[in-house]
């Protein structure tokens, strides 16, 4: 068997993002006609139609769309395989990053980091928004530039990761609150009401988890979607809070903090991104301003069982 054209990749690319011969042709400034033949080629290479008419317009088959997930990564990495190294001048760099993350992480890392950039790259801006659920949809879409997560089974395993700093749940609950007032027994801990912060669709949380696995349960009464707002209601009311503690730290402020009366595992909170970005100098300078400013303010954060 004859090796195939691998110039072919760039154009499946071009075809599976436009989803257009003509835009297609008019971005690799070919011909309508050329860009048709390709698509022959195509069809006869892969064995499938790959875009078939709807209409007006064209919609890609289901191995389409399983190509467009492999294809775009290789030709990106291609082109920047065959790009020279780039030496980016930060004073004169103009951008704007996205950076998602849950409630917590902008409280603790953001004026870092934006100290950091307001000196090595006063151009450079970066819009935080929040992460709502764990689809990896926008980083491969490129409506972000970096992503924090607990890497799980639920990870896409197409994105880099790199490690930022280990964190681990602490129970957390007013000022005065009965739980405050000395080490938290198991018994206690399950005789008060609590708040459990998930992600949509979540209706159990790691604790329960554990809980399970041992025959026994918390009363959850309320169900908010960020540490935020967990805090906030504990801080109002006899709730009692979970939260991760390195990642809470300045929202924890005139709470009291306690060691879980059941441990659970430690995680690791890690830096995500697409591998489309892997190679591109200004992202790979904000991944490590990220990393840097992390374990700095991780090796100094409180530990638990203190009123911040």
């Amino acid at each position: 068997m004859s090796n195939p054209d691998l110039n072919l990749l760039l154009t499946l690319d071009v075809l599976l993002t436009e989803g257009s011969v003509a835009r297609a042709a008019e971005r690799l400034q070919l011909s309508p006609s050329a860009m048709s033949r390709a698509l022959s080629r195509l069809r006869q290479v892969t064995g499938d139609p790959l875009l078939v008419r709807a209409g007006r317009g064209l919609v890609p088959t289901p191995r389409a769309q399983e190509l467009r997930r492999q294809v775009g990564p290789l030709v990106e990495q291609a082109l920047a395989a065959l790009r020279p190294s780039e030496q980016i001048d930060l004073g004169q760099l103009q951008r704007t990053f996205t950076l998602r993350s849950r409630d917590g992480f902008v409280e603790n890392f953001g004026p870092a980091l934006i100290r950091r950039l307001r000196q090595q790259a006063p151009q450079v801006r970066v819009h935080f928004v929040p992460k709502l659920d764990r689809d990896s949809q926008p980083l491969r879409e490129a409506s972000i530039d970096l992503e924090t997560a607990v890497i799980d089974s639920d990870t896409s395993p197409e994105l880099r990761t790199r490690a930022l700093f280990r964190d681990r749940f602490i129970g957390v609950v007013r000022s005065g609150h009965p739980l405050s007032r000395g080490p938290v027994k198991l018994e206690d801990y399950l005789a008060g009401e609590h708040i459990l912060a998930s992600h949509p669709g979540h209706a159990h949380g790691r604790m329960d988890e554990a809980l399970h696995a041992l025959g026994r349960r918390r009363q959850v009464v309320t169900l908010v979607s960020g540490f935020s707002a967990a805090l906030a209601l504990a801080r109002g009311s006899d709730l009692i809070a979970m939260v991760p503690e390195r990642h809470t730290s300045n929202l924890r402020e005139g709470l009291h903090s306690f060691c879980l009366p059941l441990p659970l595992p430690e995680m690791t909170l890690s830096l995500l991104w697409h591998p489309r970005m892997e190679a591109d100098p200004a992202h790979r300078w904000l991944r490590q301003c990220v990393y840097e400013l992390c374990s700095d303010v991780a090796a100094t954060l409180p530990t638990a069982n203190t009123a911040d």
